[in-house]
C-alpha cells in the first residue's frame, strides 16, 4: 500500500532552506481535504514520516513542522518524536484551556519548538504567545493592520516570525521590511509529495496490542509476543527506534530491545498512533472510540456484577463487538481466527451468558434505552446510580488512549 506525506520547505532571510512542514495528503493529488479528522491525518503523518518513509528521508536532518490538534496535545503524542527533529504547530482551532496550556508548557520545558499556526491576535490567547518560539501569519488571511498590530504586542517577547502564503515577490518584500524571520509558500515552492509504501497490518493485531498497553498489568513480554506475530508492526518499531533521531549508540534489532527503550508510556503513545493511523481512512473513527468505549465500561462493569476475574474477557467483548464493521468480514468468520475465549466468542454471536448480559447492558446504556438498561442491571445485580459516572470514565479513558 503507498502512503504519501507533501512537504513544504520553510526558508530563513537569505532564502536557504531552514526547515520543512509536512503535510498530510491521501495520494498524489497534491490538496488537503478539510473534511478529514485532525487526529488521524496528524497521526498518519507522524506514522508514515517515522515509520515509513523516513524522517531523515524527508527533511535531510532539518526539523520538520507538524500540525498538532488539542487530543493529541493532551496526549502526549508530540513527544513521541525527539525534540531536535520536530516543530510543534499549534493548529489555530486549539483553544488555549488549562490542561492545554499546562500540556505545551511541559513540552515547551522539555526542549520542543512550539510554534502557533495562522496566528491572529486576540487577549485570550496570550497564553500562547507566551509560550511560542514561532509565531506564523497567513499573508493571505490578514490585512496589514491585523499583522502590525500582532507585531505590536509581541515585541518585548523573544519570538520569530514565519509569513505563511507568501505567493509573490511584493509579498516576500514586505514581510522582509517587517523584519520577519522565515519565510514559507509557493512563491518559493509548493509542497512535494514523498511517497512511501506501507506494510499492509492486521487490524485484529493493532487491535490486540492497543488493549495490551492499556491494561493495568501491562507487560513487555506479552506486548513483545503480539508485535513479534505482525510483520507491519516489527517492521514500524524497528524503523522508528532505529531511526536517526535517536541516535543510539548500536542498532537496535529486536523488538524486546525497542520495548526495554521506549518505555511503556512511550510504548503506548507508539502503539496509539500506529493503531489510528493504521486502521483505515474508510471507516469512521467513531468505530474505534466505540469499540474503546465499550470495552472500558464493560471491564469496569465486572467488579459491579461479581465477575471480577472475568475483567479482561469482559474488556475483550466490548474490544471486538465492532471488529466486523472495522475489517469488512462477517463476525463469525473474524471469530475463527481470533484466540479469545470461547464465551467471549458466543457472547459477540448474541448467545445467552454472563458476558453477553453485561454486554447488553453497556448497549442499552449507550444506545439511551433505559427500560432495557434497568432490566439487565437487575438481572446482573448491578446499582443502576453508578452506570453514569462508570459510563463517563470509559468515555474518558477511550479519549485518552486514543
Amino acid at each position: 500500500m503507498d502512503v504519501f506525506v507533501a512537504r513544504q520547505p520553510i526558508f530563513d532571510r537569505k532564502k536557504n532552506v531552514a526547515a520543512y512542514e509536512l503535510l498530510f495528503r491521501s495520494g498524489l493529488t497534491n490538496m488537503y481535504d478539510p473534511s478529514l479528522d485532525g487526529d488521524r491525518t496528524t497521526s498518519n503523518v507522524i506514522s508514515n514520516s517515522l515509520l515509513i518513509i523516513g524522517l531523515d528521508n524527508l527533511t535531510q536532518g532539518k526539523k520538520a513542522f507538524v500540525n498538532f490538534t488539542k487530543n493529541l496535545l493532551l496526549q502526549g503524542v508530540p513527544s513521541m518524536v525527539p525534540k531536535n527533529a520536530i516543530a510543534v504547530e499549534i493548529l489555530e482551532t486549539v483553544e488555549p484551556d488549562a490542561e492545554v496550556i499546562k500540556a505545551c508548557r511541559e513540552l515547551k520545558a522539555a526542549g520542543y519548538q512550539m510554534v502557533l499556526d495562522d496566528f491572529v491576535f486576540h487577549e485570550r490567547y496570550r497564553p500562547f504567545v507566551e509560550l511560542a518560539d514561532i509565531i506564523k501569519v497567513d499573508f493571505m488571511a490578514t490585512d496589514a493592520a491585523q499583522r502590525k498590530e500582532l507585531l505590536k504586542e509581541c515585541k518585548a517577547l523573544p519570538v520569530q516570525f514565519l509569513a505563511e502564503k507568501v505567493e509573490t515577490q511584493e509579498t516576500f518584500e514586505e514581510a522582509f521590511e517587517a523584519g520577519y524571520s522565515l519565510f514559507q509558500g509557493y512563491f518559493f515552492s509548493k509542497p512535494k509529495i514523498v511517497t512511501g509504501r506501507d506494510i499492509p497490518g492486521s487490524k485484529i493485531n493493532y487491535l490486540r496490542v492497543l488493549h495490551e498497553v492499556n491494561r493495568p498489568d501491562a507487560e513487555f513480554e506479552r506486548i513483545e509476543e503480539i508485535i513479534k506475530r505482525d510483520v507491519s508492526l516489527s517492521y514500524k518499531l524497528l524503523r522508528f527506534i532505529n531511526s536517526a533521531f535517536f541516535q543510539f549508540s548500536v542498532k537496535v534489532e529486536s523488538i524486546k530491545h525497542a520495548l526495554i527503550l521506549l518505555g511503556l508510556k512511550e510504548i503506548k503513545k507508539w502503539v496509539s498512533v500506529v493503531a489510528l493511523s493504521s486502521m483505515g481512512f474508510d471507516k469512521p473513527q467513531e468505530l474505534l472510540t466505540l469499540s474503546l468505549i465499550r470495552a472500558r465500561f464493560c471491564e469496569l462493569l465486572a467488579a459491579q456484577v461479581g465477575l471480577e476475574k472475568r475483567a479482561a474477557d469482559l474488556f475483550m467483548t466490548g474490544l471486538f463487538s465492532l471488529i466486523d464493521a472495522l475489517i469488512d468480514r462477517p463476525m463469525h468468520v473474524v471469530l475463527s481466527d481470533l484466540p479469545i475465549a470461547e464465551d467471549v466468542k458466543q457472547a459477540l454471536l448474541g448467545k445467552d451468558n454472563p458476558l453477553r448480559d453485561v454486554f447488553g447492558l453497556v448497549v442499552a446504556y449507550e444506545r439511551a434505552e433505559w427500560n432495557r438498561a434497568s432490566i439487565y442491571a437487575r438481572k446482573l445485580r448491578a446499582n443502576e446510580k453508578d452506570l453514569p459516572t462508570l459510563f463517563l470514565d470509559s468515555v474518558n479513558w477511550a479519549s485518552i488512549a486514543l
